[in-house]
C-alpha cells in the first residue's frame, strides 16, 4: 500500500452508522466500515476515530424542543459512547485490537481519555476510538475531532460523511451545485460552507491539519484516502480553491 498518511483521525458521523435506517445502528454498515479500517491498519496506518451520536440523539435538536442545552449535549455524548462500543466490537471481531477512550469517566466500559496513553496505543498498532465528545457541552464532535487530531499529532482528518465532498450549495436542493476538489480554510469560513463548524475549522487552520471530506458509503474510500488519491474534497492552507 502506497501510504500518504501515517497517522489519521477518522471522523464518523452517527448518521454514517445508521445506513438507510431511520434511526439507530445498521450492523452491516458498521461491519463494512470496520473491514475498511482493518485493511488500512494491516497496511501500517495508525487510526484514531471520533464518532458522532446523531443516529441516536442530537443535543441541538433536544435543546430546540425545550430541553436544557447542557443536559441535551451530555445525553448526546453518551450516545457517542454507544456508537464507539459498537464499532469496537466490530473491529475486535476482525482481530483488530481496539481501545475506547471517553472524555466522561465510564471505567466499567472504557478507558478515560489520556493523551499519552492514546498515542501509545496508536504506536502499538491499536485503533483508538474517542467517545463522549470533548466532555463539554456546547462543543460538537467535529470540534472534538479537530482537538484530538491536534493532540495526537495526526497527519490529516478524514471526515467520512454521506456526501462525496464539499459543495457550494446543498446538492440535495440544488441539482447544479458545484463540488470543490480543494479549498483553503479561509474560503470555508468566509463562505460558511459548513463542512465542519467554525471552531473545528479554526483549530485545524491553527494547527495546519488538512481535512479530507469523502463519501463513506463508497467501498474502499478509506484506503484510497490513506493512499492520497483525489477523492472528495481536501481542505488546507496549501490548496487553491478549485
Amino acid at each position: 500500500m502506497g501510504i500518504a498518511y501515517r497517522r489519521v483521525l477518522l471522523k464518523l458521523s452517527g448518521e454514517a452508522l445508521m445506513g438507510n435506517l431511520g434511526y439507530g445502528i445498521d450492523p452491516t454498515v458498521v461491519q463494512e466500515i470496520a473491514a475498511e479500517v482493518a485493511e488500512v491498519v494491516a497496511g501500517g496506518v495508525q487510526i484514531a476515530i471520533v464518532v458522532g451520536g446523531g443516529n441516536i440523539f442530537r443535543g441541538v435538536k433536544g435543546a430546540a424542543r425545550g430541553m436544557d442545552r447542557a443536559t441535551a449535549d451530555y445525553i448526546g455524548m453518551i450516545a457517542t459512547v454507544m456508537n464507539a462500543m459498537t464499532l469496537q466490537d466490530a473491529l475486535e471481531r476482525m482481530s483488530v485490537p481496539t481501545r475506547v477512550q471517553t472524555a466522561i469517566a465510564m471505567q466499567e466500559v472504557a478507558e478515560p481519555y489520556i493523551r499519552r496513553r492514546a498515542i501509545r496505543h496508536l504506536e502499538k498498532g491499536r485503533v483508538v476510538i474517542f467517545g463522549a465528545g470533548s466532555g463539554n457541552p456546547f462543543f460538537t464532535t467535529d470540534t472534538t475531532a479537530a482537538l484530538r487530531a491536534a493532540e495526537i499529532s495526526a497527519d490529516v482528518i478524514f471526515k467520512a460523511t454521506k456526501v462525496d465532498g464539499i459543495y457550494d450549495s446543498d446538492p440535495h436542493l440544488n441539482p447544479g451545485a458545484k463540488r470543490y476538489q480543494s479549498l483553503n480554510y479561509g474560503h470555508v469560513l468566509t463562505q460558511d460552507l459548513r463542512v465542519m463548524d467554525s471552531t473545528a475549522i479554526a483549530l485545524c487552520k491553527e494547527n495546519n491539519i488538512p481535512i479530507m471530506v469523502f463519501d463513506i458509503a463508497v467501498r474502499g474510500n478509506i484506503r484510497r484516502a490513506v493512499m492520497g488519491e483525489s477523492i472528495g474534497t481536501i481542505v488546507g492552507d496549501l490548496y487553491e480553491v478549485s
